[in-house]
């Protein structure tokens, strides 16, 4: 797929003069570069961020909610960026576009992204936590590619996505090349494949829009059959 030159990540910015959630978000971004997040405490959080426990409790109530941040905080430079070039391209060019503006903005945070991957892999809780925080997120990468991420079908789309977000991931993690070939290649077959998946996806709501489309219908409509039955006997 065809894809402008990737611009050069920056580096994280100093915690100097950041507001205390972004402050701790940086402290817990960089301790995951260092180790595990099974390891990683508020305390030490706080002594990074160079703040007090109380600090940290004002902003945050857990290690997720501050990784929730970091993810809706990536999300926002994402949407931030979009281009209005790609307005008239295919929808899975759109989406290829937005998808490596997200790699881009976590480039400075590769290595915290390393542990953690390594970290969910371990730990089931911590698998299904994460994937909750990226579908939400995915739901705003269709969004921003002009993609409905809407109801019962959106949801799906954007769980489709989180997983082949997860596997581009793993491809990202161990592409050392500046311009990400390997990286763009995954992602461009898995959204070749996910094209397909979604088109038949469609194609079944068109066929039977009843049983896709309007949630519970044909559960209620057992329950009615049910109650008829006793009044014809």
């Amino acid at each position: 797929m065809a894809r402008k030159p990737a611009r050069e990540p920056t580096e994280p910015k100093n915690n100097h003069g950041n507001s205390n959630r972004e402050k701790i978000i940086a402290a817990l971004m960089a301790l995951l570069a260092e180790q595990p997040i099974e390891k990683i405490g508020f305390g030490a959080i706080a002594t990074r961020a160079g703040l007090t426990l109380a600090d940290c409790r004002a902003e945050f109530g857990s290690l997720l909610a501050v990784l929730a941040a970091q993810l809706k905080e990536t999300d926002r430079r994402v949407l931030a960026g979009g281009d209005t070039d790609m307005a008239e391209e295919p929808p899975r060019e759109r989406l290829f576009d937005v998808m490596m503006r997200r790699l881009e903005a976590l480039g400075p945070y590769k290595a915290a992204v390393r542990s953690l991957t390594r970290s969910a892999a371990c730990n089931p809780g911590l698998a299904f936590a994460l994937n909750g925080l990226t579908v939400r997120s995915m739901q705003w990468m269709l969004t921003a590619a002009d993609i409905g991420a809407a109801g019962p079908k959106g949801m799906m789309r954007a769980q489709g996505l989180a997983l082949l977000y997860a596997s581009v991931l793993r491809t990202w993690l161990d592409d050392d090349d500046p311009g990400l070939a390997r990286t763009m290649a995954t992602l461009d077959r898995g959204l070749a494949r996910g094209a397909r998946w979604s088109g038949l996806l469609d194609d079944l709501c068109r066929l039977a829009p009843s049983r896709c489309c309007v949630p519970g219908r044909w559960r209620r409509r057992s329950r009615d059959r049910a109650d008829e039955e006793p009044a014809a006997a």
